[in-house]
């Protein structure tokens, strides 16, 4: 699952100053000082290890990410004022800023593996308002909804297979089944990302004329670091918009077997209609960061 220290208090939410206090006065070794100020008094605050599904198996030996854990602090006021920050709302990087508020370890944030920023977020997410998620699902046979919580804690995390990689080098192979065409992909990071939803923001005009999502095929041209050898850009994405759709469902397929992540499902039940799904996607609302209260 995606791990913390064990110690964390699940559930109870301190404030700021009932943390510090309490703190101090145990002089926790979790105990850290800020870089940041209010009225130019340092921050205290209490951190936690989180390992990354990555193990920072990925990342190169230079990277402080290759240690396979990243310290973060808990979330406090000011968190939640970036939570609610509406400007960042609508420019849809509300929660890069959460993370980036939170995390403490000295890293580049755009280098965080995919999986690895989705495992800080379920963390950043049980340090501050614990485990238990609660979420209206609706069912996907009958279409009635109900109520669920969640256990975070629960997720497993989706490790690297043996084999598939070399230490140090984000970088895997595969040969398409149709086309027999060898190709090498990557995990994609936090700044692939932003670059892809950069990128379909512009292509949104066109696909609001045309009617066609092409988020499928420009996240595969990110992935893709090489054709047969071949590793010119322009190159790659002619070859992914002639791609066929077996070669493509294969690969997509591979990718989500050996990158690492963070296994966000659930065993759902239907209250209803009795249908039941072992591994049912979590659903991201509001309220996973919002709670009831």
């Amino acid at each position: 699952m995606t791990k913390v220290s064990d110690n964390y208090p699940a559930g109870q939410h301190l404030s700021d100053e009932d943390l510090k206090q309490a703190l101090i006065a145990k002089h926790s070794s979790g105990v850290k000082k800020s870089e940041e100020f209010t009225n130019s008094e340092p921050t205290t605050f209490h951190t936690e290890i989180v390992t990354l599904p990555s193990k920072g198996l990925l990342y190169e030996e230079s990277n402080p990410l290759s240690s396979g854990q990243l310290e973060m602090k808990y979330m406090t006021a000011k968190e939640e004022d970036i939570l609610t920050s509406q400007n960042l709302i609508k420019q849809g990087v509300v929660i890069d800023k959460l993370l980036q508020s939170l995390i403490v370890s000295k890293i580049k944030y755009d280098d965080l593996l995919v999986g690895d920023k989705n495992a800080i977020l379920v963390a950043a997410r049980i340090l501050a308002y614990g485990k238990d998620y609660d979420v209206e699902v609706a069912c996907p046979k009958c279409g009635e909804k109900s109520n669920h919580t969640i256990d975070l804690a629960s997720f497993d995390e989706k490790e690297i297979k043996e084999g598939t990689y070399e230490k140090g080098v984000n970088q895997f192979w595969f040969e398409l089944p149709a086309s027999k065409s060898k190709i090498s992909f990557k995990c994609l990071t936090s700044g692939d990302e932003k670059a892809i939803e950069n990128e379909l923001k512009g292509l949104r005009k066109i696909s609001k004329l045309t009617g066609v999502d092409p988020e499928m095929t420009t996240r595969l041209k990110y992935i893709i670091t090489s054709v047969d050898g071949n590793t010119d850009l322009a190159h790659i994405r002619k070859f992914v918009d002639g791609m066929l759709s077996r070669d493509s469902l294969a690969l997509r397929k591979y990718v989500q077997e050996v990158i690492p992540d963070v296994k966000m499902d659930f065993v759902f039940e239907c209250p209803h209609c009795s249908h039941e799904d072992l591994s049912m996607a979590m659903p991201l609302t509001v309220s996973f960061f919002w709670p009831r209260a």
